[in-house]
């Protein structure tokens, strides 16, 4: 298999593992939805933060760490399912409206940045994607292994900014109907924490039955 055959496999497989709705989907929706699209590109922006962070420990754990992989696999699938049911119980337990958004009490779009960096670093998901992948992926037959994970590290960031920023520009149009709902918009960020809560108990449940 070439180099170029290679990366168009991971392109693939990274492609299907974005498109599945997990939660940082739903955390970028969520802040779409309740904040427009400033929010949404910011909670986008830190998932694509998180992205690189991903990459940079994948290349690590397939340089040096190999030893070290299981047990910190473990540590944040547990930490970060726990992190995902308190961001969803806060949704659940909030009640924004569009209208409250647009007079001033909006989160900040740093803050927001820090939260998608904080959810993507601390998702279940991606951690054991990278853990499944990059020591496929990361071939020293093809060279050193910091060039490759350069360009792996751009098309996953190119991939997440492509679905969740698209995402999160659809919710945000989607937001101006919300304008005359109240109801609507509370109901809609209160879906979404019960689904982050959802996805992530039952990571979390699944992971302890495991150990």
């Amino acid at each position: 298999m070439t180099y170029t055959d290679n990366l168009w496999l991971f392109l693939i497989l990274l492609a299907g593992i974005i498109i599945v709705p997990g939660m940082d989907m739903l955390f970028v929706l969520a802040n779409a939805l309740t904040g427009g699209r400033r929010a949404g590109l910011a909670a986008t922006s830190g998932i694509m933060a998180g992205g690189i962070c991903h990459t940079l420990f994948g290349t690590v754990a397939v340089a040096a760490l190999s030893r070290l992989v299981p047990a910190l696999a473990t540590t944040m699938i547990l930490v970060g399912s726990a992190y995902m049911i308190w961001i969803g119980i806060r949704l659940l337990r909030s009640s924004i409206t569009v209208g409250e958004v647009e007079t001033g009490r909006a989160v900040a779009p740093a803050r927001i940045f820090s939260q998608g960096l904080m959810t993507c670093l601390l998702n279940p998901k991606a951690w054991l994607f990278v853990l499944a992948a990059y020591p496929q992926f990361l071939n020293p037959s093809f060279g050193p292994l910091w060039p490759q994970a350069l360009v792996m590290g751009l098309m996953t960031v190119l991939v997440q900014f492509a679905v969740y920023g698209g995402l999160a520009l659809m919710a945000a149009r989607g937001r101006d109907a919300l304008t005359s709902s109240p109801a609507l918009s509370i109901w809609a960020g209160r879906s979404a924490g019960l689904l982050l809560v959802g996805v992530a108990a039952f990571g979390l449940v699944h992971r302890l039955a495991g150990l």
